[in-house]
């Protein structure tokens, strides 16, 4: 792979050997950061646990004032804290086995279940392992627009893209119930690639967990508030939306905001641990913000060094992140980053942008890093 970065003085040519060497300096920077885990990890997760259930027990119990819309506000508001850190900072982190090494049981990767929809094993099939081992390469990842969505130029426009706003602004509303049915594959589904014992296997999973999610969240707690069970009925679906669009943003600002690269998996054959790194770093997007914003996020407007470092606790993203930053520099790679505004300013316009056909719009402009495969010597008659 040879990595092509446009400077003012004309375009940086990456060796395969510089490309190697950003690639142990990385490994060595996780080196050093897995050899440092340890209480403060441990402690700095349970407190972010405790926070979790302080604001989900104040929620709960908000609920039975919830005829007084101050009350009823806080009690919402309480309770879409709760499940943005349970599902971002918590779940997602712990499922990537950033904590295994505790070994807490109930803290295990294998085992962990999150307060969503979404089943957990069929999420770390989707996000795990197709995500994190394909990301943003063309008919692999499909988190590339979720099946959804035209989020690149690569993928093929038809009429039915001109309500690609409406599909995102209601996956967008619904995005815990999106992602609960990513793994169903529906498009291959339809296209008789995925067989009905598979499909059944899914679906019988999904039934079991969204059934007892809307069972709590819609009938069992409302119920628990008596006369007022509509009040609570209504502050749990808006604690769930609440939730759903603000994970919608923070995952869609990681990943489609202006200058992030999609790629072919030709020119991801036979990848070295350098190019991988590469394309993580040009896949993905950071957004800036304070220290709670980012603990709100999951740490995930670290979206880089996540893609860099998914299985390292995310907490340890913000003191990696200056380290990936001044590697970019110095190899000429960009570190696309921004204010929340900005990146999903970005995302919807290009939503809006590639809901049109091609011939109306104007392509974007390169990001600057073209990626191109060297040709194998025995194609090269070598």
């Amino acid at each position: 792979m040879t990595i092509l970065t446009e400077t003012e003085h004309g375009p940086l040519v990456l060796s395969p050997d510089q490309i190697e060497e950003l690639g142990r300096e990385l490994d060595e920077l996780r080196a050093a950061i897995v050899a440092d885990l340890g209480e403060r990890d441990r402690e700095y997760l349970y407190s972010i646990i405790k926070a979790q259930r302080g604001f989900e027990i104040a929620g709960r119990g908000l609920m039975y004032l919830g005829f007084l819309p101050p009350f009823w506000l806080a009690a919402v508001a309480a309770l879409s804290v709760s499940k943005i850190l349970d599902n971002m900072e918590i779940g997602h982190n712990v499922m990537h086995g950033q904590y295994d090494w505790m070994r807490e049981p109930g803290l295990n990767s294998r085992v962990f279940e999150w307060d969503t929809v979404c089943p957990a094993d069929q999420w770390k099939h989707s996000h795990n392992y197709l995500h994190h081992t394909y990301t943003n390469i063309h008919n692999k990842d499909r988190d590339i627009g979720y099946s959804i969505l035209r989020m690149d130029e690569g993928q093929e426009w038809n009429v039915l893209r001109l309500g690609q706003p409406l599909y995102a602004f209601v996956l967008m509303m619904l995005f815990e119930w999106g992602v609960m049915g990513h793994d169903l594959e529906v498009e291959n589904i339809l296209a008789g690639k995925k067989k009905w014992p598979e499909v059944k296997k899914l679906l019988i999973g999904q039934w079991r967990k969204a059934g007892k999610q809307v069972l709590k969240d819609y009938l069992v707690f409302p119920a628990l508030t008596g006369p007022l069970f509509f009040h609570t009925l209504a502050g749990n679906v808006t604690a769930n939306l609440v939730r759903n669009v603000w994970a919608f943003a923070i995952i869609f600002c990681g990943h489609f905001p202006a200058g992030v690269q999609t790629f072919t998996e030709e020119e991801t054959e036979d990848e070295t641990r350098g190019e991988w790194y590469i394309r993580q770093m040009l896949g993905s997007a950071n957004i800036t913000g304070s220290k709670l914003f980012h603990i709100m996020s999951g740490n995930l407007s670290h979206q880089i060094e996540h893609h860099l470092f998914p299985d390292l606790p995310a907490s340890r993203y913000p003191e990696m992140a200056p380290t990936v930053r001044a590697l970019c520099e110095k190899y000429g790679l960009p570190y696309n980053t921004g204010p929340l505004g900005k990146q999903i300013g970005s995302v919807w316009k290009k939503i809006f942008k590639l809901a049109l056909p091609p011939r109306w719009v104007e392509s974007e402009p390169s990001p600057g890093v073209i990626v191109m495969r060297q040709r194998k010597a025995s194609e090269a008659g070598v």
